[in-house]
């Protein structure tokens, strides 16, 4: 006589879809259709379990455990999985003040170019200013910080008028070829001209 299989219960297909998940690793929804056969709402399911964290609209995480709890992804990661590209510059804004011109504010929000997304999201508990460039360097150097800088001073939480007194003394430190070219490259016309200005003054 033979014995018949019971189907899974439906928990366990979401189960199944959990133990697919690397923790520490962001996913998008797309990415885990085809992991699953009701995807959303298995995720619902994880999602009320605390086996896995929403983080945004179709946006997923798996969190990683440590001997001090759930250790947030790594942030890098969080935005290649919600450009869904690998071709970005993430930095924050305070990082302005290693350039030397007395800047000295703190930034909770982490700005983002990239080719594919505007505006500022929120995923998880962070903040994400994601600013669609035409071109952008694949790492930060000391000539694009300063011109990135000017670019968006009045955006900044600083004193525009000493900021710009400073960096006209600060602009002969540099190598004037990489930051002629820096600015020819990433720098706003306003930008260019001020430099142009400043370098030949």
């Amino acid at each position: 006589m033979k014995t018949l299989l019971s189907s899974p219960k439906p928990q366990s297909w979401s189960h199944a879809l959990q133990s697919q998940l690397v923790p520490g690793r962001a996913y998008r929804r797309a990415e885990l259709v085809e992991k699953s056969n009701a995807v959303d709402r298995h995720l619902s399911e994880l999602v009320a379990n605390g086996n896995i964290k929403k983080l945004a609209q179709g946006l997923y995480y798996k969190p990683k455990q440590s001997r001090f709890g759930p250790l947030p992804p790594n942030e890098r990661q969080l935005i290649e999985a919600f450009l869904g590209d690998k071709v970005f510059l993430n930095f924050s804004p305070s990082v302005y003040n290693t350039v030397g011109l007395g800047t000295t504010q703190l930034y909770n929000t982490t700005v983002v170019y990239n080719h594919k997304r505007h505006g500022v999201f929120k995923l998880g508990n962070r903040q994400f200013s994601f600013r669609v460039k035409p071109r952008f360097p694949k790492t930060l150097s000391a000539e694009f910080l300063f011109v990135d800088l000017l670019n968006n001073l009045s955006e900044l939480a600083e004193d525009q008028d000493e900021v710009l007194q400073k960096a006209k003394i600060k602009v002969i430190s540099f190598d004037q070829t990489r930051l002629r070219k820096t600015a020819d490259s990433y720098g706003s016309a306003a930008t260019r001209k001020l430099l142009r200005v400043w370098l030949h003054g």
